[in-house]
Parts: C-alpha cells; sequence; structure tokens
C-alpha cells in the first residue's frame, strides 16, 4: 500500500511523499512514543502555533479537539501552561532541521505516524531517545505523580511524545 501525499502548505509547495506504512504501525523497533501525534495536539504543545496551516495532510480527529492558535504562540495553551520552545530559527542555526519537514522533530513525526518513511528516520529516532535522559531527571527530583514539579522539563517531554503523567 502506497500513498501519495502532495503538500501545500505555507512552508512547502508542492511536496510530494509516499505513506509506505499503515498510520500509527511498522515503527523502527527502538522508536516507542508513548503518545500519537493527535493526543499531542489535543493535550497542547507548541504553545497551540505549531502545524495550524497542515489540517488536510494528516487526520481530521487530530484537530478536532486540539489546542491550536492560528495567531500566535501561547503558552497557555500548553498542557503544562509553559513556554519550552525554542524558536524555529534557532533549531536551524543548529542544523538540526531536514530539508523535507521544515518545521522540525514534530512534523517529521506526524508524517512519520501516517506511514512515511525516509532517509533522515534513524537521525530523528537516536534524537528521540536522547530526550529520554529528561525522564531521569525529572523521576529523580520530583515526588510521583506531582505533575507541578519541573513543568518546563515536562512540557518538553510532551512535545517528544514522551508521557510524564506516568513519571
Amino acid at each position: 500500500m502506497k500513498i501519495e501525499v502532495v503538500v501545500n502548505d505555507l512552508m512547502q509547495t508542492d511536496y510530494v511523499y509516499l505513506r509506505t506504512e499503515p498510520p500509527g504501525k511498522n515503527f523502527h523497533p527502538e522508536f516507542k512514543p508513548e503518545l500519537s501525534p493527535g493526543e499531542l495536539l489535543m493535550m497542547g504543545v507548541f504553545g497551540g502555533k505549531y502545524m495550524t496551516d497542515c489540517a488536510t495532510e494528516f487526520p481530521e480527529d487530530w484537530y478536532a479537539n486540539a489546542r491550536l492558535c492560528h495567531e500566535r504562540h501561547v503558552p497557555e495553551l500548553n498542557f503544562f501552561g509553559v513556554n519550552a520552545s525554542k524558536p524555529l530559527s534557532y533549531w536551524r542555526a543548529k542544523g538540526w532541521i531536514y530539508h523535507e519537514d521544515p518545521r522540525g522533530w514534530f512534523q517529521w513525526y506526524c508524517r512519520y505516524y501516517m506511514g512515511r518513511r525516509c532517509s533522515d528516520d534513524l537521525r530523528q529516532i537516536a534524537r528521540w531517545k536522547a530526550i529520554c535522559r529528561h525522564v531521569a531527571q525529572v523521576r529523580r527530583n520530583c515526588p510521583e505523580g506531582i505533575l507541578a514539579c519541573r513543568r518546563k522539563q515536562r512540557q518538553a517531554l510532551l512535545h517528544w511524545a514522551y508521557d510524564s503523567r506516568k513519571i
């Protein structure tokens, strides 16, 4: 099963990719995100501003209850109510943006989740795995179940599909 997707949004025009796997299935064995992109958007990530112009690329239900703001980044829309993001310019300057995913890791994850596989997968999975060091810091420094502890770090984990509510 191959599905061709043509993307026309504010950051990409006539970008075409193939979905070769069923949505949410056949992930790399080392990649085990705890939350789907739809769950992340519903919970509140990236100040609600991330990918507000991409609704035609992804399932409608991802956006039905998403906490979004088309006009600006609003940290209060984040699940933990804090800003845990760096601007896109920071990620670009670090060389962390893959040319096919100009919005960064979360865009890669959304497309990967939907079935796209690409040459950047292993690098992005390695970056996802590296974020788990923050899980250890939350465990070490926060009483179990106290979500108000290290909110910025918890929000950052949420951006990477780690569910710190379970810590």
